[in-house]
C-alpha cells in the first residue's frame, strides 16, 4: 500500500489535510481491492511521446525490467527503477498477493531484504510466513492506481495477515481480503486480532539496518507504545500514517552505491510515543472534511532525466 515519500509532521499536515488524505486514502483502498484472474494488456497509447502524457500511463505499460545496471533513481514518490528484479511469487516463508498487478519488482536490495526478513518474521512470530503485497512496477515510476510512493524499488507492503500453511490458489491471491486489525472508530486495535505475533513481525522489520521507515496505522503505533517490551530502540522507525490498518509499509534506505537515489532523513529520535502520536487521534484527523480539489498527473518532465532512459531501454 503506499504513502507520501517524505514523512510530514502531523500538525504541518493538518494545514493541508486534503493533500495528505488524497495521497493516503487512494493507496489504502488499494490494499483491499481485488485483482483479476484474467488480466488483459493495456491498449497502446495514441500519442506516447506527447509531453502531456501522464508518466503513470507509460510506466504502467512496461511489463519487464529495464536491462540496465540496478539503480533506484530519484525519490520514493518521484522516480523510477533501473535493473529491477522480481521477487519469486513463492518462497519458503512468503507468498506474493495480487499477481495480476505485476508489482512484485524491486531493487535487488529490496528483494534481498524480503528474502531475509520473511524467515526472520516467521521465526519471531510463529507464523508460517508473510503475505507480500505491492512492491514496485518492473521499471518503477508512478502507478496507474494507488501509491504515491513505491516508485524506485525500495518500498514494500506486507499484509497484517499470516501466510497460511499451504500454497494459496491464484483466485485466493487475487480475491482474498487482508485482515483489518484496527477498531472501526480508529482509536485502537481490535483486541484478539492484533496480537503479540504482529508486534514480533513489526519488530523484525524495523530492526533490520537497511530499513528507513515502517509505516503503520496510528492505532497500531499506539498499541506498540503500550505493549512493546524490552529494547524499544526499533520503535523510532515505526511511524504512524493514514490507512495501513490491513498492511504495513517498509521503506529501505538508499543503497550505498546508489548515487542517483535521493534518500530520506533519518527517523526522529525517541520511540515516537509522545504528544505527536496523540495528535493523530484528534477529531480533525479521524473525521476530516472532504475535498474536491484535484491535482494534475505527473508527467515525464517532472521525473529525473534518467527515467527516460529507463523507460525506453530495450
Amino acid at each position: 500500500m503506499g504513502l507520501p515519500g517524505a514523512e510530514i509532521k502531523i500538525m504541518t499536515c493538518l494545514k493541508s489535510i486534503a493533500i495528505c488524505l488524497a495521497l493516503a486514502f487512494c493507496s489504502e483502498s488499494l490494499a483491499q481491492d481485488k485483482g483479476m484472474l484474467d488480466p488483459q494488456p493495456l491498449p497502446p497509447l495514441a500519442h506516447p511521446s506527447d509531453p502531456a502524457t501522464p508518466a503513470r500511463e507509460l510506466f504502467g505499460r512496461a511489463n519487464q525490467a529495464a536491462p540496465l545496471d540496478p539503480a533506484p533513481i530519484g525519490f520514493y514518490t518521484r522516480g523510477c527503477l533501473a535493473g529491477g528484479a522480481a521477487l519469486p511469487i513463492n518462497g519458503p516463508t512468503w507468498q506474493v498477493m495480487r499477481l495480476s498487478r505485476n508489482r512484485n519488482w524491486g531493487h535487488p536490495a529490496l528483494i534481498g531484504f524480503l528474502e531475509r526478513f520473511a524467515p526472520a518474521a516467521a521465526k519471531a512470530s510463529g507464523w508460517p510466513g508473510i503475505l507480500v503485497g505491492d512492491l514496485s512496477q518492473p521499471r518503477g515510476g508512478p502507478m496507474l492506481t494507488g501509491h504515491a510512493s513505491h516508485q524506485i524499488g525500495l518500498d514494500a507492503d506486507i499484509w497484517l495477515t499470516p501466510m497460511p500453511q499451504r500454497e494459496l490458489s491464484r483466485a485466493e491471491r487475487e480475491e482474498m481480503p487482508a485482515t483489518d486489525v484496527v477498531r472501526s472508530d480508529g482509536l485502537d486495535v481490535e483486541p484478539g486480532v492484533f496480537t503479540d505475533s504482529h508486534i514480533a513481525v513489526l519488530r523484525a522489520a524495523a530492526a533490520d539496518p537497511a530499513v528507513q521507515r515502517v509505516f503503520v496505522n496510528a492505532a497500531i503505533k499506539r498499541a506498540l507504545c503500550r505493549s512493546a517490551h524490552g529494547d524499544r530502540s526499533w520503535m523510532n522507525k515505526v511511524r504512524p500514517w493514514w490507512g495501513h490498518s490491513y498492511h504495513f509499509h517498509v521503506r529501505l534506505v538508499c543503497p550505498r552505491d546508489a548515487d542517483a537515489c535521493a534518500g530520506q532523513d533519518a527517523a526522529p529520535a525517541g520511540d515516537g510515543c509522545d504528544a505527536s502520536l496523540a495528535s493523530w487521534f484528534t477529531d480533525e484527523v479521524l473525521h476530516p472534511k472532504k475535498s474536491t480539489k484535484t491535482w494534475p498527473p505527473m508527467t515525464m518532465a517532472k521525473l529525473p532525466a534518467d527515467c527516460r532512459e529507463v523507460l525506453h531501454a530495450k
